[in-house]
């Protein structure tokens, strides 16, 4: 135990400290986390400064500090949200994390890291920070539809990583990796959550409604708090964190609906806890361990900010977002946290890690913290030089697939699609689950095998190996065979939907669009599918193995999906023409009244479909675009439309080039989704 005197030195040169380095963050405009971390470095007992707290003592209240922080969390996580966030979400979500569990997994086995190590670098580095998010997001005043993505992602990646602190605790406190140790850790996991959560619906709720209606703010914060240290000292208990049992307290008070208010009375109590446990951070990192083990915290940060942004951004673009939307969440999300510390210290408690891995994942946040607004800020110009290198037929794509996206959703809300598509993807998930289990049953029973069939026989270990080998690739391929399949079924359903044919015409004048709709949901459902099961096997797999037999089956998808990209080009140039014709020639009187050609463009839209929205837009005397070229207006990386046509008084020039200058008068064709088109219609027609 420790006196009030040791005790209360220790607080003096926490806080007091703190404060310092917290004014001065703010005066730099840095993250005060930062702040708090550089605290910990000054008080720690690796830095020769006369200021050191007793480690101890800090680390016992910065346990407080992580229980309080996984609280307010949790109050921002009920069932209700979840349900509110989407698929959408849920996919960029999964796709990012898994990237991230894998990259992770393969630095740590590079650097010769164990196994468990490995695994917990991977989970360190696939959660974004919310706090510097949020921040972040503050100060540059981001809004509108990169908010609301980069929240609901973040809401199932703080989800994800409940999940991970979970199966760890469970697997490092058990057998290891075993394929019958894992399946009873999730069947004790769920039996768990399933036992809490449950009792917790009935009781909990009904007892915060109780305690509200008295209408005493100390009554309701300490109801509350009282709460939180319960279902963390149950899951304590039970073998659990302590941080996976406030997160469920704060969950269940969620549901109760007065979240926002208790959030409001805590979020006092847990800033200057919060700040107590980022100091405990800064205080574990010892200076001589970052340099090092230097090469692994520069790879690991390259990791993070490559893998993130292109792991979001992708998932956000195969989810119907546009290519500036989606670089710009990827960018934002290229940072680790909170929920990085807590999964190393779970790490450290439970012996799994070396000590070393705590101050790299501290390191690594530090760094991507920093640069994190300067990725933000740099997004837009990102997003022009890939729209200005990308070829072609991915330029068209880019701006036809929105549009397919958008159509099938409206689509979707006026059939029963749920049926279909929960058939299809059961089938999917239950072939990844016997390839799983086909990869960990051969890993796992390779020796005992090995070692049975040798008592029968004089071959070598090599031959039995091999052999075992061929026959689960053989058991393997039809499974791999039916992803693929039921992922090209889905994008049929979709495709159909999407980009239906017209019956009365005998020429199908959608097949490609239709065509390359098919291979890009099918890319996407093999990729929802397949990172998640790579990330899974791989500890069991020597090197590369489960990853090259994902990228042979991605390398055939590519090879299709660039085919139907050149072929869906060559549509949209035969529909430009199509939209040149119907805007230079009017079929009907009723037709040359329609001064902007909107009501023949329908026309053409009901022919076909596949080239998104049309409108067109005439350029007056006043407006600014006037004399400027396309490639000034970056027109499609601006808003993510396109312009099919532009159409004079005397000639009609078809898919214009970058540097073609705009005229008085001029009719431009514009192609894309509802939003993009009149984001596009937005800027033309801005007056001088």
């Amino acid at each position: 135990m420790h006196n009030i005197h040791e005790f209360l030195y220790a607080n003096t040169i926490v806080l007091c400290v703190a404060a310092v380095t917290t004014v001065l963050f703010q005066r730099l405009r840095q993250p005060v986390v930062i702040g708090y971390i550089f605290a910990g470095l000054i008080v720690g007992p690796h830095v020769p400064i006369p200021l050191v707290a007793d480690p101890n003592i800090v680390t016992t209240l910065s346990e407080l500090g992580v229980i309080l922080l996984m609280f307010s969390l949790g109050l921002e996580f009920s069932l209700k949200k979840l349900m509110q966030v989407g698929s959408t979400s849920a996919i960029i979500a999964v796709l990012e994390t898994s990237v991230m569990l894998w990259l992770g997994f393969m630095a740590g086995r590079l650097f010769g890291w164990t196994t468990l190590e490995s695994i917990f670098a991977g989970a360190i580095i696939a959660i974004s920070s919310t706090t510097i998010i949020a921040k972040v997001f503050d100060e540059q005043k981001v809004t509108g539809k990169i908010r609301e993505i980069v929240v609901g992602v973040l809401i199932v990646e703080d989800l994800i990583g409940i999940i991970f602190m979970a199966l760890f605790t469970g697997i490092a406190s058990g057998q290891g990796l075993g394929a019958g140790a894992m399946a009873m850790t999730i069947a004790k996991l769920v039996l768990f959550l399933g036992g809490l959560i449950g009792i917790g619906m009935l009781l909990i709720p009904r007892m915060m409604r109780v305690i509200r209606s008295i209408d005493r703010k100390e009554t309701t914060l300490v109801a509350s708090i009282g709460i939180c240290f319960a279902v963390s000292l149950i899951a304590r208990e039970f073998g659990y964190s302590v941080a996976l049992g406030a997160f469920l307290a704060g969950s269940l008070i969620a549901e109760a609906g007065e979240e926002k208010y208790i959030e409001h009375l805590v979020e006092p109590v847990r800033d200057m806890f919060a700040a107590v446990f980022f100091v405990s951070v800064g205080m574990m990192i010892d200076p001589t361990i970052v340099v090092r083990y230097l090469p692994a915290i520069i790879v690991l940060t390259l990791i993070v900010i490559i893998g993130k942004s292109f792991g979001v951004a992708a998932g956000s673009f195969l989810t119907g977002n546009s290519m500036r939307v989606s670089v710009q969440t990827g960018r934002s999300m290229t940072q680790i946290g909170e929920f990085s510390f807590i999964i190393a210290g779970l790490g450290l408690t439970l012996n799994a890690t070396g000590e070393f891995l705590y101050p790299i994942a501290v390191a690594v946040s530090a760094v991507t913290t920093l640069t994190t607004p300067l990725l933000i800020r740099s997004s837009g110009p990102l997003v022009n030089f890939i729209d200005r290198k990308l070829p072609k037929p991915l330029q068209t794509f880019g701006a036809l697939y929105g549009s397919w996206i958008e159509e099938m959703r409206s689509r979707s809300e006026q059939r029963k699609t749920v049926g279909p598509v929960r058939h299809l993807l059961r089938r999917m998930l239950l072939d990844a689950a016997f390839l799983a289990a086909i990869i960990i049953g051969t890993s796992v029973g390779m020796d005992p095998l090995v070692e049975f069939l040798r008592r029968f026989s004089g071959a070598s270990d090599t031959v039995f190996r091999s052999a075992a080998i061929a026959a689960a690739l053989l058991a393997a391929f039809p499974f791999c065979r039916g992803i693929v399949r039921m992922g090209e079924k889905l994008g049929i359903f979709f495709a159909r939907m999407a980009l239906p044919g017209i019956k009365e015409k005998s020429v199908d004048l959608v097949a490609a669009p239709r065509r390359m709709f098919v291979v890009t949901l099918q890319l996407l459902s093999v990729l929802v599918v397949g990172i998640p099961l790579l990330a899974l096997t791989q500890p069991f797999l020597p090197g590369i193995t489960s990853a090259s037999l994902l990228v042979t089956m991605l390398g055939a998808l590519a090879v299709i999906f660039w085919r139907s990209a050149a072929d869906l080009h060559g549509h949209v140039r035969a529909g430009a023409e199509v939209v040149v014709a119907a805007l230079k020639f009017p079929s009907r009187e009723s037709d040359l009244e329609d001064d902007n050609g909107n009501a023949r463009l329908k026309q053409v839209h009901h022919l076909l479909p596949g080239l998104g929205d049309l409108v067109a837009v005439t350029l007056s005397g006043g407006c600014s675009v006037i004399g400027r070229t396309l490639a000034d207006l970056n027109l499609r990386g601006l808003t993510g439309a396109t312009v099919l046509a532009v159409i004079r008084e005397k000639e009609g020039v078809v898919f214009p080039g970058a540097n073609e200058p705009l005229q008085e008068n001029d009719v431009l064709a514009l192609s894309g989704t509802h939003e993009a088109v009149a984001s596009a219609k937005e800027l033309l027609q801005a007056q001088q």
